[in-house]
C-alpha cells in the first residue's frame, strides 16, 4: 500500500477532511491507472470479504444505506479494489469491482437477515473505516478489529439495556403529567411488555405480533390503574402509562432513515423502511385499540377531555421528562456513555423550541415540530462531524420527547368511544407529526452538508449521484 503522503503532518480536526479527501482522490487516480495494465492482478478476496461484511454489520445496525454505501467504497478504495461499485437495498448489499484489462469483473453479496439496532457497534465500524481511510491500518489489521468489532460486548449489561427501554416510558409519563406511581407502573408495564415480545421472538413469532404483544401487555396494566384510580377516587393520570408505553415503541429511527434514504435516492430502500414504520404503528394501534375497546365495554371510565399530555409547559419536571427520554432512548440503543448528556441537552432543547414556536408565535404543533427537528439535525450533523462519529445515535434519541404518543392515543380512544372522524383527523395528525420530525431532521443536515464538504470517512462528496437527476443539476 502506497504511503499517505501527508501523514507527517499532524492530524487535527481542521485539517482531517482535506487530507481524507486528497488521499482518496489520488488513490483512485493510482487505481485507475493501474487498471489500464492487462497484468493487473485480480483483487484481495480478503479485501472484497472485509468490505461486504462492514457494509453487512452497518447494514445490521441499524445504519443508513447512504453511510453504508459511502463505507464500502472508502474501503474499496483504501485497499486498492479498483472500479469498485456498490448497491445496498433494505435486506441486500453488492459489491463489484473490475480489476481492468481481460480480467473478468468480481461481484460479491451478502444478505442482512437479523436487525438488531447497536449503534455501539455502528460507531466502532466507523472508526475503523476512517483508520482504514488514512491508510492507518493494513488489510490483516483491519480484518482483525472487524472481528474484535463483531466479538464486543455492548457498553450496557442485558439489565441496563431493558432499564433504559423501561425508563423512556417512565420519563414520558413524568413529561405528561403523571405521578411518580403512575411514572413506576409505566416502567413496570413497558419492561413487561418488553419481555412478553422477547419471549415471543424466542419462539418464531413475527415481529409485528411481538409489538402488539407488547402493546397489549402495558396497555392493559395502565387500564388496570386507570380503574382502581377511578375506584378509590386517587387523581392518578393513569392514561399517561399508555402514552408512555406508546413512545417507547414509536418506530423514531425507521422513520428518519426512511426520509434520509429517499432523499439520497435510494427509493427501494426507503419505501422498505417506510412499510416497516407503518406495520409498526399498526401493530401499536391494534393492541392500543382492542384494550381500549374491552376496556370501554367493561365500564372502565376513560375520558377524552382529561387525557396525558405536556401541552406547551416548560416546568422543570416536563424538561428533566424530555431529557430522560432521549437518554433513556440512547441507553436502550447501546449509544456510547459519553454521548450521551449531549443527548439529553439535545432532547430539552428539541422540547424549548416546540414549546417556543407554540407559545410565543402560536405555530400549529407540525410547525413547532419541523423547527425543533432542524435544530436537532444541524446540532447532531455538526456534533458527528466534529467528533467523527455517525450522526443517527446523536439525531435518534433526541427527537423522542416529540414523538406523537399522545396524538395517537387521544385518536384511538376517540375511534373507540364512536367518534370516528375525529380519530382518524386524530391518526393522521399523529402520522403528520411523525413525518415533520423526519423531514426536518434530514433538513437539519442538508444545511450542514451544505455548507461543510467530505462524508463519512473522508469519501468527500460534494453532492449526492442522485441530486444529477433532479432538474437543475446540469
Amino acid at each position: 500500500m502506497a504511503q499517505n503522503p501527508q501523514r507527517s503532518t499532524p492530524l487535527n480536526a481542521n485539517n482531517l477532511l482535506t487530507r481524507l479527501r486528497d488521499w482518496r482522490a489520488a488513490r483512485e487516480s493510482e487505481l485507475q491507472a493501474d487498471a489500464m495494465d492487462e497484468d493487473t492482478a485480480l483483487p484481495d478476496p480478503r479485501a472484497i470479504d472485509l468490505v461486504l461484511r462492514v457494509g453487512e454489520l452497518l447494514l445490521a445496525s441499524g445504519e443508513s444505506t447512504e453511510a453504508v454505501a459511502e463505507a464500502m467504497l472508502s474501503l474499496s478504495v483504501a485497499f486498492e479494489l479498483p472500479r469498485s461499485e456498490v448497491s445496498v437495498t433494505f435486506t441486500a448489499i453488492t459489491l463489484s469491482t473490475h480489476p481492468g484489462g481481460d480480467q473478468p469483473p468480481v461481484t460479491g453479496e451478502r444478505v442482512v437477515r437479523r436487525r438488531t439496532l447497536d449503534y455501539f457497534r455502528v460507531n466502532e465500524l466507523h472508526m475503523l473505516v476512517q483508520s482504514a481511510a488514512l491508510g492507518m491500518v493494513e488489510l490483516e489489521g483491519a480484518i482483525a478489529r472487524l472481528d474484535a468489532i463483531k466479538r464486543a460486548r455492548p457498553p450496557y449489561p442485558n439489565w441496563l439495556i431493558v432499564t433504559g427501554f423501561g425508563l423512556i416510558a417512565s420519563s414520558a409519563s413524568l413529561m405528561m403529567g403523571g405521578q411518580f406511581i403512575v411514572a413506576t407502573v409505566a416502567f413496570l408495564a413497558t419492561v413487561l411488555g418488553d419481555r412478553a415480545s422477547a419471549f415471543l421472538a424466542r419462539r418464531g413469532v413475527a415481529e409485528f405480533y411481538q409489538m402488539a404483544a407488547a402493546t397489549v401487555t402495558a396497555s392493559s396494566i395502565g387500564v388496570a390503574l386507570l380503574w382502581a384510580s377511578a375506584q378509590m377516587d386517587l387523581g392518578l393520570q393513569a392514561g399517561a402509562v399508555i402514552t408512555g408505553n406508546i413512545m417507547a415503541l414509536l418506530p423514531g429511527r425507521p422513520l428518519v432513515s426512511s426520509l434520509q434514504d429517499g432523499i439520497s435516492g435510494s427509493y427501494v430502500s426507503s419505501a422498505a423502511r417506510l412499510l416497516e414504520v407503518f406495520l409498526t404503528l399498526g401493530a401499536i394501534v391494534s393492541g392500543v385499540g382492542a384494550v381500549a375497546y374491552t376496556a370501554v365495554r367493561l365500564g372502565v371510565g376513560m375520558d377524552l377531555d382529561n387525557l396525558p399530555s405536556a401541552g406547551m409547559s416548560i416546568e422543570p419536571a416536563v424538561l428533566i421528562g424530555a431529557a430522560g427520554i432521549a437518554m433513556a432512548f440512547a441507553v436502550s440503543l447501546t449509544v456510547p456513555p459519553r454521548m450521551l448528556p449531549a443527548i439529553g441537552m439535545m432532547g430539552v432543547m428539541i422540547w424549548l423550541i416546540y414549546a417556543g414556536m407554540r407559545a410565543v408565535l402560536d405555530a400549529p404543533p407540525i410547525m413547532g415540530t419541523v423547527a425543533g427537528a432542524m435544530a436537532v439535525g444541524v446540532v447532531g450533523h455538526t456534533l458527528a462531524r466534529r467528533t467523527r462519529r455517525p450522526v443517527l445515535p446523536y439525531v435518534i434519541p433526541s427527537i423522542a420527547p416529540l414523538l406523537p404518543g399522545s396524538i395517537l392515543y387521544r385518536g384511538l380512544l376517540e375511534m373507540t368511544l364512536g367518534q370516528p372522524v375525529s380519530g382518524l383527523l386524530s391518526l393522521s395528525e399523529a402520522v403528520a407529526v411523525g413525518l415533520a420530525l423526519g423531514a426536518g431532521v434530514n433538513l437539519g443536515g442538508e444545511l450542514v452538508r451544505s455548507f461543510q464538504r467530505g462524508g463519512l470517512a473522508g469519501a468527500g462528496r460534494r453532492g449526492r449521484p442522485a441530486a444529477r437527476r433532479s432538474r437543475g443539476a446540469y
